[in-house]
């Protein structure tokens, strides 16, 4: 790992010439530049297309088996993980520790900052014990400058455990290199506010997050065409956007897809099986579970 000492050399600590007079330009100007500056982030996950298609197989194939997904990190980039944990069950309808985010300091870091954690390596390492991470399991450390200890000693001892790993950094690899499996490097250049990583480099990192937490629930069945077809029935915004679904897939009216929805125990995969097939819902749920999940395969099948 890259020593601290030269952290002032590190791709997102260093200062960006095209906002050296930040403090002189008018509320347009501001938004202007933020607005060029940001065309970074998708040269740079343009970049990492290769990478960002392998981490998504490989942690597809790990879910499929049982395993979990998890992201660690500090500051900014282990709340971004935090967050994309936190957004899988209502959008895919997934189990809590199927997607966990793990950021240093717990919870309280969420609102109160504790970047100091971030230097204790053994901790990101004691987080893994914790968790009991092994052979199935796919650990994604996540730090926009790439030194962050806690997330180096996460990796580290995941990968002794036999855990899949995955490293993403806004920094090239001769900066700071990685013993993961698959480097995600996202290099979008000096910060418009210099060394404030929740900027560009936050913005790229929620990016490919994004990427490879949608990707991979993809790849598991959780979508029928683009669609959320596994989303959790669990207030009036998802239940409205449940019988959108059903009734634009269908062309059913709301009441009978009210009914259908209601039938099918509330799940959207369920009811599509069921309207199309004629079968009903033990016999839609059995078939779904042969395909592993996967609608598109389960109607295909029959």
């Amino acid at each position: 790992m890259e020593n601290l000492s030269t952290r002032g050399h590190l791709l997102t600590e260093q200062v960006n010439i095209n906002s050296a007079n930040l403090d002189r330009l008018s509320t347009l100007e501001l938004v202007d530049l933020f607005n060029k500056e940001d065309i970074n982030t998708l040269n740079a996950i343009a970049g990492a297309r290769v990478e960002l298609a392998t981490a998504i197989d490989t942690i597809a194939d790990a879910l499929r088996q049982g395993g979990r997904l998890f992201y660690i990190g500090a500051g900014t980039s282990g709340r971004l993980g935090v967050l994309d944990a936190a957004e899988c069950p209502p959008t895919f309808c997934t189990p809590p520790e199927l997607v966990q985010g793990i950021l240093a300091g717990g919870a309280g870091a969420l609102i109160k900052s504790s970047e100091g954690l971030e230097d204790i390596a053994s901790d990101g390492a004691a987080a893994m014990v914790e968790r009991n991470v092994g052979v199935h399991d796919v650990v994604v450390g996540i730090t926009a400058g790439g030194t962050t200890p806690y997330v180096h000693g996460a990796i580290e001892y995941a990968k002794q455990r036999g855990a899949k790993t995955v490293f993403i950094a806004c920094v090239p690899a001769n900066q700071v290199a990685s013993i993961a499996d698959i480097e995600i490097r996202l290099p979008v250049g000096a910060e418009i506010l210099s060394g404030s990583t929740r900027l560009k480099s936050g913005t790229v990192t929620k990016m490919a997050l994004n990427i490879l937490s949608t990707g991979a629930m993809v790849k598991l069945g959780k979508v029928y065409g683009n669609r959320m077809v596994d989303v959790a029935v669990t207030n009036t915004k998802l239940l409205d956007r449940a019988l959108q679904m059903i009734q634009d897939l269908t062309q059913l009216e709301r009441d009978a897809a009210q009914e259908l929805l209601t039938a099918s125990g509330k799940s959207v995969k369920v009811a599509l099986l069921m309207h199309w097939t004629k079968v009903d819902r033990a016999k839609a749920e059995a078939i779904l579970a042969q395909n592993h999940g996967q609608l598109r395969s389960a109607v295909d099948s029959l």
